[in-house]
């Protein structure tokens, strides 16, 4: 069946050509996009392009709908209507009705007029044949069902899904908002390496690759940050990347093994000077991208216009575990009271700062659903991060977690090289012990240290999981273009086509 579909229209572009009409053109210039054109008076001249999602035909009469990612815009043919000759329009007429099908590409020239039931339309003089499709369109009703099919063949629904387009686009507009607000506040964008001779940045395990020219063995970053910082230590006082960054962990719908994190330091503030800039900068975010402060999380209204209070991790586990971490400073203490209250974990053996993580994780942040700050973590948990002055075993750090989702997270940085050797060679002792998430020592980035660094905040931000929570998608592969998937059977993908496959 879906090959005699493809076949068919295989033969419909053959026509075409037989009829002197180029099947694939090398332009049509155009004077507005189609959302533009929609917003334009009646009366308007306009010369537009795109893909056919729609067209019903009334004899001498056919209405279609043109479609790109921004918008779409009816248009109507009429069999008297596309040229000054009558049997030159008849003939282009029924060029378009026989020749044409759903998912090909037209231009059109014509003014714009608005129909009895109200929709703006163009009034077609002339139209152009732009490109045949020769896979026909797959069902929208069984395209939304097949969430997997979505991710396999995001061309596919992003043509049929309007939900889907919606998401992307938010997406775009949560990236330019965040580059201009930092722009506009004396922030630098810059790159750094993807490739590195170590994992550094974060703790999680890296993807290793081999450096052929160089004969030696790279892993794929797993954060900017350290990076950053040597910008910092150059004389960058405010710098910012958009990173694209490789984890690779499980699989879950909140995770990803590559996604793109947004980091940022600023020299001479500290947390809480982050903490305040922080909740001005995702409000205006959210304004921007999605025109309101409240957003839709299943049944769940997320506010980010009310205050967001400001908690401790040891207050929220003691509230929710019932454990106080500060009462065992030991790994082999913390874990027989996690054991005590049958809390269960997937990592049992880790250390005290992977064991406090693992708890917070299983018992309170799952019951923080409005925009709440988690502050003063334990330093286990923050290698990278500077003590506390009024308390050297916790960090001055904080994380903001939305929905049950840790949107970002930030400190006021170590910046002492001294107490940074020390804290990465006990990384480097848990790394020894069989901690593989555990950070290993980086001598450069010491090095830089040593050459003077100011105070300073910053934080991270994986992009993918707040345009999710913005966008109201239950999978970070949702808001990803293209995700990684493992590599269809053989015959799966024509199985699955035929299946999706509307009649035509």
């Amino acid at each position: 069946m879906l090959e005699d579909l493809r076949q068919t229209r295989i033969d419909k572009q053959a026509a075409l050509a037989a009829d002197g009409v180029h099947p694939h053109p090398d332009r049509f210039p155009t004077t507005h996009d189609l959302a533009a054109a929609a917003a334009l008076p009646e009366g308007s001249t306009v010369r537009v392009a795109g893909r056919i999602v729609g067209v019903r035909s009334m004899g001498k009469l056919s209405f279609a709908h043109l479609q790109d990612l921004h918008g779409t815009l009816q248009v109507a043919l009429s069999r008297d209507g596309l040229d000054a000759d009558p049997e030159l329009s008849k003939a282009q007429y029924q060029r378009f009705a026989k020749r044409v099908d759903r998912w090909d590409f037209i231009g059109v020239e014509g003014e714009l007029f608005r129909t009895k039931t109200g929709e703006i339309t163009v009034q077609v003089r002339s139209w152009s044949f732009l490109g045949k499709a020769l896979q026909p369109p797959a069902d929208k009703w069984k395209g939304q069902r097949n969430t997997e099919m979505n991710w396999r063949r995001r061309y596919v629904d992003l043509l049929a899904n309007a939900e889907s387009r919606a998401r992307f686009r938010v997406r775009g507009r949560v990236i330019r908002a965040l580059r201009a607000h930092l722009d506009a506040h004396g922030f630098d964008e810059v790159d750094t390496p993807v490739l590195c001779n170590q994992a550094s940045g974060a703790l999680a395990r890296p993807f290793t690759s081999h450096h052929n020219a160089l004969d030696m063995e790279v892993v794929l970053r797993i954060a900017p940050e350290t990076y950053l910082k040597r910008c910092v230590v150059a004389g960058y006082n405010r710098v910012y990347e958009f990173a694209r960054c490789f984890r690779n962990e499980g699989w879950a719908p909140s995770h990803l093994q590559e996604f793109t994190m947004l980091e940022f330091y600023a020299s001479y503030w500290n947390y809480e000077d982050n903490m305040a800039f922080t909740e001005g900068l995702i409000r205006h975010v959210v304004q921007e991208a999605t025109g309101g402060l409240v957003v839709q999380r299943g049944d769940t209204e997320i506010d980010f216009g009310q205050p967001w209070p400001r908690i401790s991790l040891r207050d929220l586990i003691l509230q929710h575990a019932a454990i106080d971490i500060d009462a065992h400073p030991t790994a082999d203490s913390l874990r027989a009271a996690i054991a005590a209250a049958g809390v269960e974990l997937e990592r049992p053996e880790a250390g005290r700062g992977s064991l406090i993580d693992q708890l917070y994780k299983r018992t309170a942040r799952p019951k923080l659903i409005q925009p709440t700050f988690v502050i003063r973590h334990p330093i286990d948990l923050s290698p990278l991060a500077r003590r506390s002055d009024d308390n050297p075993s916790v960090a001055d750090r904080f994380q903001l977690v939305v929905d049950t989702w840790e949107l970002l997270n930030a400190y006021s940085e170590l910046v002492d090289p001294l107490d940074q050797r020390a804290r990465l060679e006990e990384q480097a002792r848990l790394r020894a012990d069989g901690d593989d998430e555990a950070m290993p020592l980086d001598d450069d980035y010491l090095l830089a240290m040593e050459h003077g660094m100011p105070p300073i905040s910053g934080w991270g931000m994986g992009i993918e999981r707040f345009v999710a929570l913005l966008t109201n998608a239950p999978n970070l592969r949702d808001v990803v273009l293209f995700p990684l998937m493992r590599k269809e059977l053989p015959g799966e993908e024509a199985e699955a086509a035929a299946e999706d496959t509307a009649a035509e």
